[in-house]
């Protein structure tokens, strides 16, 4: 395993860090425009679901299994990469059904006609499910920029778009509760730092015990979770807000896009 220097430490940090601001982003489209493109915001969840799934199929989960090989053989590094990429599905699946993702629940067509004291419970309530949601997130983000920076970018990309729908969920609740734009964007904000703290808090954890196998591990578990994201909430919630075939257009689009980039880091890099 090649020896990881404090300048990519700190560039995968930052790669975190921005790819969590995209929910201050969703935040501000709250409350600085009045008719958000819902049709836009489809398309580009599920161009953003489409990038995802492909990355973690092609390169996240291949890298977990060519971690384990190195560290095993090829038969039981493919078993344990498997395992491992099961085991996020695994992992999250049981986040989601402990801790509901709530922002699927809140349109902003419906939000008025919630009273106030119900629509404060819904925003910290909102806050609290997505900031946790956010932490497995920041890990792969994290850990994918730490590994190759061609790698690390589209998915930050991916994940930034998934991120603005989520700011909107916190936001909206906040604001129509409170009447304020300061605490609408501070409870955008502080969601958003869910991201790097999970990848300091993983990274801090991992480093100790960071060897081949484990980062084996580490690579599948975040193949599984980008994959259970992706289908389970990106996918659902651009269907939602569709009119036509942009969730198809999107999808198919992300997965190309990310392909062609990959492609061409290839032959620059």
């Amino acid at each position: 395993m090649q020896t990881i220097l404090p300048h990519q430490v700190w560039i995968a940090f930052a790669v975190t860090f921005l790819a969590g601001l995209a929910t201050v982003i969703g935040g501000a489209l709250v409350l600085f425009f009045r008719q958000p493109s819902y049709r836009l915001l489809s398309f580009g969840l599920a161009f953003s679901a489409g990038a995802m799934v492909y990355v973690s199929l092609t390169e996240i989960l291949n890298k977990s299994i060519a971690s384990f090989t190195q560290a095993f053989d090829p038969k039981f590094g493919f078993a344990f990469g498997t395992f491992a990429f099961l085991s996020g599905v695994i992992l999250v699946l049981l986040l989601d059904h402990f801790i509901p993702n709530p922002h699927e629940t809140i349109e902003p067509n419906n939000a008025a006609e919630i009273e106030q004291r119900q629509l404060r419970r819904t925003g910290l309530l909102t806050l609290f499910a997505i900031t946790a949601h956010n932490f497995p997130e920041g890990l792969a983000t994290f850990f994918a920029t730490l590994e190759s920076p061609t790698l690390g970018a589209p998915l930050a990309v991916a994940i930034a778009i998934h991120n603005i729908p989520e700011g909107i969920a916190i936001a909206l609740p906040v604001y129509m509760a409170t009447g304020r734009r300061d605490l609408a964007l501070g409870a955008s904000f502080v969601s958003a730092l869910a991201e790097p703290l999970g990848a300091a808090l993983g990274y801090f954890i991992l480093a100790p015990f960071m060897s081949v196998s484990v980062y084996g591990a580490v690579f599948g578990v975040i193949g599984g979770v980008m994959v259970f994201l992706a289908l389970d909430e990106l996918l659902p919630t651009a269907k939602r807000y569709a009119k036509g075939h942009e969730t198809v257009y999107g999808l198919v689009i992300g997965m190309a896009s990310l392909a062609l980039s990959l492609v061409l880091f290839k032959f620059v890099s």
